[in-house]
């Protein structure tokens, strides 16, 4: 007897998780695993750590340390990056979500999984902490949607639309020009790893190979970045425009006022 309130509880905890999952209806072989990679290199020293997953309860606990990174911050920048099943089995869906906030990337592998934690649809849906950021983002939402899941209309940037890389003669530019632009000449190469042509068929339907896990962690980061780099350098030139519409640096010195 003993035992008894220990199983009890127990029971109430399971009820407690399931109850905080969402059912998942995106088709693929499901199977549970995860596979992290920490301290991996980027630029300088910069380092990443990966967590790869079609686990909810991992996924819930990473999404639960992206949200306290950004707590208290100005800039709650979320970088976005999405893969989509097979367009050779329509409806191509969103199969892999990446969110990443500095060095902490959760890539989630839902086309794997059946359910997903309510607390990645409350962080997409939020109205006022989070602004995600990605490149494309119009065909990523509208893929996430067909999966279940939207980004909040309000609450997002399409770095694409919003930013120009000076000389490349390009109607839009790249993930790879613009992080190469504002972060560094490394991320020019990001998709050096990895077959553009056969490795995108993977993405709904393997667990995936180490090459393409980090291809796919350094793609949501070099979006967060680059959006974190840009909002700095915009709000830099609105803060300069101000002071030069004020005449602030016509005035005379006045060692009293600075």
């Amino acid at each position: 007897m003993a035992e008894e309130p220990s199983a009890k509880r127990h029971h109430a905890e399971t009820s407690d998780k399931r109850s905080n999952l969402v059912d998942i209806n995106v088709p693929g072989e499901k199977r549970e695993y995860t596979t992290t990679l920490k301290g991996m290199e980027l630029h300088g020293n910069e380092t990443l750590e990966i967590v790869w997953t079609s686990v909810p309860e991992k996924a819930n606990e990473v999404i639960s340390r992206l949200w306290m990174k950004l707590g208290g911050r100005f800039r709650r920048i979320v970088g976005v990056g999405v893969h989509y099943t097979n367009e050779d089995e329509p409806p191509q869906m969103a199969a892999v979500p990446q969110l990443c906030v500095e060095e902490l990337c959760l890539v989630y592998h839902i086309a794997a999984a059946t359910k997903w934690p309510k607390r990645l649809t409350e962080m997409l849906q939020h109205e006022k902490l989070f602004t995600f950021a990605g490149f494309s983002i119009e065909s990523d939402k509208e893929k996430l949607k067909l999966s279940g899941m939207e980004i909040n209309p309000n609450k997002f940037i399409d770095i694409q639309r919003k930013w120009r890389v000076r000389y490349t003669g390009k109607e839009y530019d790249s993930l790879t020009d613009v992080a190469a632009s504002v972060i560094h000449p490394f991320y020019k190469g990001m998709k050096n790893k990895i077959n553009t042509q056969e490795d995108y068929k993977l993405w709904g339907t393997s667990e995936l190979p180490d090459n393409l896990i980090e291809y796919a962690g350094v793609d949501a980061y070099a979006a967060y970045k680059s959006w974190f780099m840009i909002d700095y350098i915009t709000d830099d030139w609105e803060y300069a425009k101000g002071r030069e519409a004020e005449n602030f640096y016509d005035r005379p010195y006045c060692p009293f006022t600075g």
